[in-house]
């Protein structure tokens, strides 16, 4: 996939292939090739035999080894010659400031960053949300909405907060169970809920995400509650002493947290799926995966619980889940947002970032927890910190001047062309409303991007998780985190460093397509939400070919640590949710979040209200 055709060339004899130097590549001349990935679907009693032959020390290696082969890592890593010098984070070249936008300002109290955002989103008109038409369409409440009702007396964080105790429950008790989170304390709740509702009587909320009820990935440290990265023991060696930089910031705005969310065990996994604590299901359909890692995120806020929730995402981890469950995902430019306080901090291809029912409650909530570490700022060097003006008369022009890229080809290798023809249906909105140009774009080498991202992954997560692995810990995992870990505890020095070789190509290959456009577009995911089989549930599953369709188009957000969103723009033919993703300039979140906006209202009324809904404002 990505032509190697005309950037990899043999020499005579038995010399090694070599890549051509990445400025000599001819991009014209690249074609798409649609991956072919060979692995087993497994579960129940296969999948644990799988696991004991995985772990066995003569036979492990032959089969991670074989493995391998069969998906050209070995010949792509270590058989090559790449001429390019490893880049071992994303190095972003410097940027021209974005049209239209205010500045937020890093380094200011996320309150200040909060109301600043404020102004740029248009009034709020409460007979929109609160009309009384027979069948309005389906919205989700948003942010302004919950600090209207608050503000206007017509219901108190308190009552709210018992509306999310019963709906949590409710999942809970469901049978099967759903459970979306894996640490929840209703009277800690209620006493958060409470001295919102005093602050509100008094007539003094901090901010406008005072009472706002908010999900926390159980790999993100919120104060007093556990960190167990969705695993059984992680809590026992892992203490939890204050909050991460992300969610004291939020906290410093008033919001009330539910707890924290489940996921897919360590985040290494893309479907939801955990024998540990139950699977999370999609709200539109229980009998599917929400997608994952943050799938307890997503299934909050698509359900209704609350209207945003924070997740994590290194691998499409918010984005997938997004797209899957009909919610907006929206992962910002690695660096922007200080990592301290999260599981994975010290990797370079995860972001902390919002899962929202809207645009808007995402920018409002991005706008208070971004803000880079200093380490970040030294070695990164940021863009200023902006969001874009949508009450700006200019905002209609600013949108039509915008060129969108497509790399045909791969925008249609999805499952279902009914996933990428409604995506391209949404472009079309986005040309004939506003006049944005559709412009053709070739990326090359995709399926070596692939390979870079999870030997850069799949690397960092082992590092982290060696000691404990090393320590007898390993039969604590889930066998598919089992699975994961004997694949990359298999990828060499070699594999590494000959993967940020690849970095820097694909680097280069995206910032030459950004001279042309200022947005990448593609189908979020190449299949819409998978059932979950029911042997699936007990011990888990590994089915590496679903995992490659949810991840089809995301892998630039992570390896390139560039900024994209998850906007929903339809559902297929059994109702489930297909996502647009549009990818932007490195730091250039906020022209992101214009074209998104401009999505979400051209494709609003073809959102449908999940099959498990909770009203939990009640109007």
């Amino acid at each position: 996939m990505g032509g190697s055709n005309s950037t990899v060339r043999g020499k005579k004899g038995s010399s090694p292939r070599a890549m051509t130097p990445v400025e000599e590549v001819d991009i014209a001349a690249v074609r798409y090739k649609s991956p072919t990935l060979q692995a087993p679907h497994l579960t129940g009693f296969t999948f644990r035999a799988f696991i004991w032959l995985m772990e066995s020390p003569l036979l492990g290696s032959l089969i991670t080894s074989v493995l391998k082969s069969q998906n050209n890592m070995p010949q792509m890593l270590q058989q090559t010659v790449i001429p390019e010098r490893p880049m071992y984070y994303p190095e972003f070249p410097p940027q021209d400031p974005e049209p239209g936008v205010v500045l937020v300002g890093e380094d200011r109290h996320p309150v200040e960053k909060v109301h600043e955002a404020l102004q740029c989103l248009p009034p709020y008109d409460p007979s929109v949300r609160w009309a009384t038409e027979e069948k309005p369409p389906f919205l989700y409440w948003k942010i302004r909405d919950f600090a209207h009702a608050y503000r206007s007396g017509i219901t108190t964080p308190s009552i709210v907060a018992e509306h999310v105790i019963a709906g949590v429950e409710e999942w809970n008790n469901k049978k099967p169970p759903m459970p979306m989170l894996i640490y929840f304390n209703a009277d800690n709740l209620r006493k958060q809920a409470e001295d919102s509702t005093k602050r509100f009587e008094q007539g003094n909320p901090v901010s406008i995400l005072d009472g706002i009820f908010i999900a926390i990935k159980d790999d993100i440290d919120c104060f007093p509650y556990p960190t167990k990265g969705a695993t059984t023991f992680f809590d026992q060696i892992y203490t939890v002493e204050k909050d991460a930089v992300c969610v004291a910031r939020l906290r410093k705005c008033g919001v009330i947290f539910i707890g924290k969310a489940n996921m897919h065990e360590l985040g290494l996994g893309v479907t939801g799926n955990n024998p540990n604590y139950g699977t999370a299901r999609n709200p539109h359909s229980v009998d599917r995966y929400t997608g994952g890692s943050s799938s307890g995120p997503a299934a909050l806020v698509s359900s209704g619980l609350c209207s945003v929730a924070i997740g994590t995402d290194g691998g499409g981890s918010v984005r997938i889940p997004s797209a899957l469950c009909g919610i907006v995902g929206f992962k910002t430019t690695y660096g922007r947002t200080d990592m301290t306080g999260v599981l994975c901090d010290s990797g370079t291809v995860e972001v902390a970032s919002p899962l929202a029912s809207s645009v808007e409650d995402a920018m409002l909530v991005y706008s208070a927890i971004a803000g880079s570490r200093p380490m970040d700022k030294l070695t990164l060097r940021p863009s200023p910190l902006c969001v874009p003006n949508l009450l700006s008369p200019d905002n209609s022009n600013i949108l039509g001047s915008v060129k969108i890229g497509k790399y045909t080809e791969w925008f249609h290798d999805v499952s279902d062309r009914e996933i990428s023809s409604t995506c391209e249906d949404a472009l079309n909105l986005l040309r004939s409303t506003f006049g944005c140009q559709i412009e053709e774009i070739i990326l090359p080498e995709l399926e070596e991007m692939r390979t870079a991202h999870i030997v850069s992954i799949g690397s960092e997560s082992f590092c982290d998780l060696n000691p404990h692995y090393k320590a007898g810990r390993r039969t604590e995992f889930t066998l598919d985190t089992r699975t994961s870990l004997a694949l990359f505890g298999s990828f060499t020095s070699t594999d590494y460093v000959a993967s940020q070789s690849i970095r820097r190509r694909i680097m280069h290959y995206h910032m030459e397509a950004f001279k042309k456009v200022d947005v990448i577009a593609t189908p979020t995911t190449g299949i819409t939400a998978p059932k979950i089989p029911p042997s699936a549930l007990k011990s888990g599953e590994s089915d590496y070919v679903v995992s490659a369709y949810l991840m089809r188009f995301i892998i630039a957000g992570n390896l390139l640590g560039l900024p994209a969103i998850s906007v929903p723009v339809g559902h297929d033919k059994q109702g489930l949710p297909i996502g647009l993703q549009l990818i932007g300039r490195p730091w250039g979140e906020a022209s992101l979040l214009r074209v998104a906006s401009a999505v979400e209202e051209l494709c609003m009324k073809k959102r449908n209200r999940p099959s498990a809904f909770y009203d939990i404002l009640k109007a």
